[in-house]
């Protein structure tokens, strides 16, 4: 049952990373960009499982 948690928490972490990439592309202010990026970190981190 944990595997399964696991997996729907790594796989909720990537949809919105993916999210933020999206924005982030489209974006032109670079302080939204910098939002974005800031955003994106954590998830980033978790999806890669380094935090």
């Amino acid at each position: 049952m944990s595997s399964i948690i696991n997996f729907l928490y790594y796989l909720m972490a990537a949809f919105f990373s993916v999210c933020f990439l999206v924005n982030f592309r489209k974006s032109k202010k670079w302080q939204e960009e910098l939002v974005y990026l800031l955003a994106l970190l954590p998830f980033l981190l978790r999806v890669f499982h380094l935090k």
